[in-house]
């Protein structure tokens, strides 16, 4: 029903983004085929020929899979159709609040994934200039997250224990965004989110904390990576809980 009455996405483009979101999943270590097969109950040989695209899925099929990995129909949709769903009026912008490890993996954010919405006035979000990496360009611009207080502490005062951090996931970029003012980012540590200013310096990311009490840490950057693989994205605002 949800497909039919959503004319931005039919049955074939449903399928697909199913598939998508597997893959994204076994790529990230979430999931396996083998996993998958057994909550299903389908052979493992039929799961890979879908994830390769070498045979289409029935709506049964498709909704068993669905059940198994908790998704939705609605979890599908694209980005737009979620865009208007989470938007409370034409003068105001709607940022999803997620979990920090959404705002570090998930591309698109599924509506299951938005914990509340962010609501800001108009015009806060627009003219924001972006630095994407290329691979950073198809991703969902805008999301806050909750810092709880461990992760606060080193970046006290100007984070504060359960404030919301407003993040661009389109500049990963170390390039300056005001001269003479050091950028704020959301990190990648290890599997973590944290909020620190950011250098490269020898190979390294150095990640300095506001706190002086804290330590600076070094991040070594894989062969396969780019300083800005592990830049979640500029912080563009602090909201303190008073």
């Amino acid at each position: 029903m949800l497909v039919v009455n959503n004319p931005q996405m039919n049955f074939t483009q449903m399928h697909e983004r199913l598939r998508l979101e597997l893959l994204r999943r076994i790529q990230r270590g979430t999931l396996s085929v083998s996993l998958l097969a057994r909550q299903t109950g389908f052979g493992q040989a039929h799961l890979s020929n879908f994830l390769r695209s070498r045979r289409q899925l029935s709506l049964e099929a498709m909704d068993r899979i669905l059940t198994a990995q908790h998704l939705s129909a609605g979890d599908l949709l694209p980005a737009a159709s979620r865009a208007a769903a989470l938007a409370a009026d034409g003068e105001s912008s709607a940022v999803p609040v997620v979990s920090h490890a959404v705002a570090l993996f998930e591309p698109i954010i599924r509506p299951a994934a938005v914990q509340t919405v962010l609501h800001l006035p108009g015009g806060v979000l627009k003219g924001l200039r972006a630095r994407p990496s290329t691979s950073r360009r198809t991703w969902q611009r805008f999301v806050a997250v909750r810092i709880p207080s461990p992760d606060a502490l080193p970046m006290e005062p100007l984070v504060l224990p359960e404030a919301l951090a407003l993040i661009d996931r389109h500049y990963n970029s170390l390039a300056p965004y005001r001269p003479n003012r050091p950028n704020l980012y959301a990190v990648r540590q290890g599997s973590h989110l944290v909020l620190r200013y950011a250098d490269f310096l020898a190979s390294r990311l150095v990640l300095r904390p506001h706190n002086i009490v804290f330590p600076v840490d070094l991040l070594e950057i894989d062969h396969s990576e780019t300083p800005g693989d592990l830049l979640t994205g500029r912080v563009v605002l602090i909201l303190n809980e008073l």
